[in-house]
């Protein structure tokens, strides 16, 4: 009863972030399904099974970041509803709990849906193409789909529950926010980076092909050593990592010296939004770059393409766009005060158009240094 108390008072994106979050909810859901259907049509032993089940993982990581990201955009967007929740006596730890719901229920609803789907196609309505994928002519255990199906809203409340932290800024309670990164935030990811891109040397030195056992990859993408998988995987971990503090030097590059004003909000503003806006667009940047990479990889080789990962990737895609847009919205709904009291100053407001505008052309910049290199990196290891 309370959520739908609070979805009366939905406004447009309170109502499609809920849809967004069911809809990706339906997809994994329908990814699971799929992959119960193909393990009661194969016979028994096979080992396809927990390959499928794997496969779901991905998509499945990608809607509980998705929801993380928007749990933690509630209590910004919406200060009313955390004011009425602290004086009916709701705390920090109650507060958690219901956004962590809302967003379960979001998911739980797109689950459903998906299986009354699954129910219908397999009473004799879904043709012999898709007869495999549903299981159709073996009986389906009620336990194994509701088991399967209980992982999205509960991954998606566990990472809901855990984005908004017991110290959140609650309306009317301001705490001060660090904007700079400490020494072992930057160290760790500069390592990464230079290791992993030691070890893709190695792999891509003449007569290295010859080496050790080739790793076969999944989707058609061919193989690769394992040096160069290894180098891929650090330096795009590394290069993730560095996307942040990349955002915050090139905030203060743009404030060095002797700015203009339009120069001055745009880098300190881009200094401080860089914590924060760092890791939903490292998240996009290197889901981007895997899939330019995977697709020129197709182009390249005709007939490797495979329906299942193309599926995955728009999903995964979807949810780190999502989670950029949340972000995006929670930076702008806390930088209003700021917005309203230069206003208030004198401002002129294409001084604030024009700071907007050069802050997303560093960011553009820094995204494509960071995922322009994941990508190279990527389309090197691949033969």
């Amino acid at each position: 009863m309370f959520y739908l108390r609070l979805a009366r008072g939905y406004r447009a994106l309170d109502l499609g972030r809920w849809l967004l979050t069911a809809l990706a909810g339906a997809v994994v859901a329908a990814f699971l399904l799929r992959a119960l259907g193909r393990a009661m049509s194969d016979p028994l032993g096979s080992g396809d099974a927990l390959v499928r089940l794997l496969w779901c993982l991905p998509p499945l990581a990608a809607v509980g970041w998705f929801a993380a990201v928007a749990a933690r955009a509630v209590p910004a967007r919406r200060p009313e509803r955390i004011t009425g929740l602290t004086a009916a006596g709701a705390g920090s730890t109650r507060i958690r709990a219901l956004i962590a719901g809302e967003v379960a229920l979001a998911c739980g609803a797109g689950a459903v849906l998906t299986l009354l789907l699954f129910l219908v196609l397999r009473n004799d309505i879904a043709g012999p193409a898709l007869a495999d994928e549903l299981g159709m002519g073996v009986p389906l255990p009620a336990a194994a789909p509701v088991t399967l199906l209980a992982l999205v809203p509960l991954t998606a409340g566990i990472s809901a529950a855990g984005a908004v932290p017991h110290a959140e800024n609650l309306p009317g309670r301001p705490g001060p926010e660090p904007t700079g990164f400490g020494r072992w935030r930057l160290a760790l990811p500069i390592g990464l980076a230079v290791i992993g891109l030691a070890l893709e040397l190695i792999a891509l030195r003449p007569g290295a092909a010859a080496d050790g056992r080739p790793i076969h990859l999944p989707a058609g993408l061919g193989t690769t050593s394992t040096a160069a998988l290894g180098g891929w995987i650090a330096s795009a971990l590394g290069l993730a990592l560095l996307t942040g503090p990349l955002l915050g030097w090139a905030g203060r590059l743009l404030a060095v010296g002797r700015p203009t004003p339009l120069r001055l909000l745009a880098g300190r503003g881009l200094t401080a939004q860089a914590r924060r806006l760092g890791p939903p667009l490292a998240v996009l940047t290197l889901a981007l770059a895997v899939v330019l990479t995977t697709v020129r990889y197709w182009i390249g080789a005709p007939g490797s393409a495979d329906v299942l990962p193309a599926v995955e990737a728009a999903l995964v895609l979807g949810c780190a766009a999502a989670a950029v847009a949340a972000r995006l919205a929670e930076l702008r709904t806390s930088r209003r005060g700021v917005t309203e009291a230069l206003l208030r100053l004198g401002v002129a407001p294409r001084i604030l158009f024009g700071a907007v505008a050069l802050r997303t052309l560093m960011v553009g910049t820094v995204l494509l240094v960071t995922g322009g290199a994941t990508a190279a990196l990527a389309a090197a290891g691949l033969r």
